[in-house]
């Protein structure tokens, strides 16, 4: 457990949370969306600092990272935890863990435990992935620092919804990053995740501004990614809004968590898109999880 690094206090004990963009005000005792965030004695608290959910040696491509030193390998490391409650999500027993079991889990491991093990593997990257690094932010933060003094590189998978307060704090040590655009489409975005568009186009324009190399990827959910035009306005947000040689990871997806009842995405459907990418000038486009 270690005291938040952004928050407010507020009357009553009360505290806000200012490490995403929910902004949870929490009373005594209360947790955040994430259920890994806590207010103790009118303090914010982290309780998943060190604690290691997952922990493995991918290829970065697997982030995915195609643009970022192509063929290397990555530490990757999580904890339980995230601040979205996405009805399809993958890695469901970890990101939903707290809010499903009332408990944290994971296995210690100091920042400079991390960095160790990066460094006598020869591993020149360290990624912070599979959950939402946004609500273990102390504890990558001070990774990220060590990593940076040990010359290796600093990556992201994420959601897109951090505050601009986290994205300032970790920016002069983040190298690369991937953010999941799942829709272009508010309601979509509260029915399906639990939050909203807007935070995440401002953030991946500011990623962009910050000259932060960033990937985008969009999990085709038949149904609910593919109506209302939306990859098309995804694909022009991307060419007008950052830039045509932003890569776009179109993703096919499978059954999982309580979308067990939706088809897979076919290949011809991540075709079309692609297409639609294409005629919008974007360069690099990669079909996935097919």
């Amino acid at each position: 457990m270690k005291r938040a690094l952004l928050f407010k206090s507020l009357a009553e004990k009360k505290v806000q949370c200012l490490a995403c963009c929910h902004s949870c005000v929490l009373s005594l005792n209360e947790y955040g969306i994430c259920r890994v965030r806590k207010n103790i004695k009118g303090i914010l608290y982290s309780l998943v600092y060190g604690k290691v959910c997952a922990l493995a040696i991918d290829p970065i491509e697997k982030k995915p990272l195609f643009h970022f030193f192509p063929g290397s390998s990555a530490l990757s490391l999580a904890t339980v935890g995230c601040n979205f409650s996405c009805l399809h999500c993958q890695n469901a027993d970890i990101s939903q863990y707290p809010k499903e079991n009332n408990e944290i889990i994971g296995e210690d491991y100091s920042p400079k435990k991390i960095v160790d093990i990066a460094k006598k593997e020869n591993i020149p990257i360290i990624a912070y992935t599979y959950t939402e690094p946004t609500v273990f932010g102390e504890y990558a933060l001070d990774i990220m620092k060590l990593a940076k003094r040990a010359g290796l590189y600093n990556v992201w998978v994420s959601n897109g919804y951090f505050s601009q307060k986290t994205l300032s704090l970790i920016a002069p040590y983040l190298d690369a990053i991937n953010v999941d655009l799942k829709f272009f489409d508010d309601s979509l975005y509260q029915k399906i995740c639990g939050a909203h568009l807007n935070p995440i186009l401002k953030n991946l324009q500011e990623l962009k501004k910050r000259k932060i190399h960033l990937e985008i990827t969009t999990l085709v959910i038949p149904d609910y990614t593919t109506i209302n035009d939306q990859p098309q306005k995804i694909a022009q947000f991307i060419a007008r809004k950052l830039s045509k040689d932003t890569p776009w990871h179109i993703t096919a997806f499978y059954p999982a968590y309580k979308m067990k009842n939706i088809r897979r995405t076919t290949l011809e459907e991540l075709w079309k898109i692609y297409e639609i990418g294409k005629s919008q000038g974007l360069k690099y486009i990669h079909l996935g999880n097919i």
